[in-house]
Formats: structure tokens, C-alpha cells, sequence
């Protein structure tokens, strides 16, 4: 669930929430892949009405939706990385074929 409406907020921000156990934490999603999101007001599935900035990760509505109506999303989402490390291990076999131990990488947040 994205969010609940008011009747008056437009505008929700793609999140992922992930827990265990006991333990739980949302993800905000700035890079949704276009083309994959989906949305539903009450657990149905609205084809227009509303758009989505792959940027920024915003659903805006044209029309507010309705006071206590469960926002819900479907998508997939990139995550930016960058190299950890500025050598890599590559190990070089008979057969002239390599292989890479790790690839560390670190996320970008903004």
C-alpha cells in the first residue's frame, strides 16, 4: 500500500515495504521502470487517471481519491550503484575464460 486517500492529496510516492520477524522498514522508490507500474484504488485496477514520474518515483492523480480508499501499487524499480572498489580480482583459467571473485558494489540514497 502506497497510501490512503483524503479526498484532497493528488500526489503519493512509490514505497516498498519489507519486514521480518518483528522488525519492518519502507523503502522509498525514486526509479520505477516505466512501463511496469501498476495501480489500484480499493483492489481495483485503474488503466487511466493517473501518471507516474519515473524520476522521482510520484503518482499523481487527476482526480483525489476518495476519503479512505486503500492506494496500492504494483512495479518493478532500479536501484542506483556505483563500484566499491576501483580494482577488480579476475582470475584467468586454461581455457582462456576468466572469472570474477566479487563485484563490490554500494547503493546510491539520496
Amino acid at each position: 500500500m502506497i497510501g490512503t486517500g483524503d479526498g484532497a492529496t493528488t500526489a503519493f510516492q512509490l514505497v516498498k515495504r519489507y519486514a521480518s520477524g518483528a522488525q519492518s522498514w519502507t523503502r522509498t522508490i525514486a526509479k520505477p521502470v516505466a512501463g511496469t507500474v501498476r495501480i489500484a484504488l480499493a483492489g481495483v485496477e485503474q488503466l487511466s487517471g493517473w501518471s507516474v514520474d519515473t524520476t522521482t518515483g510520484v503518482i499523481t492523480f487527476t482526480a483525489a481519491p476518495g476519503s479512505g480508499v486503500a492506494i496500492t501499487a504494483g512495479f518493478e524499480f532500479d536501484v542506483p550503484v556505483r563500484f566499491d572498489t576501483d580494482v577488480l580480482d579476475v582470475t584467468l583459467d586454461l581455457e582462456r575464460l576468466g572469472s570474477i571473485t566479487s563485484i563490490p558494489l554500494l547503493e546510491i540514497r539520496r
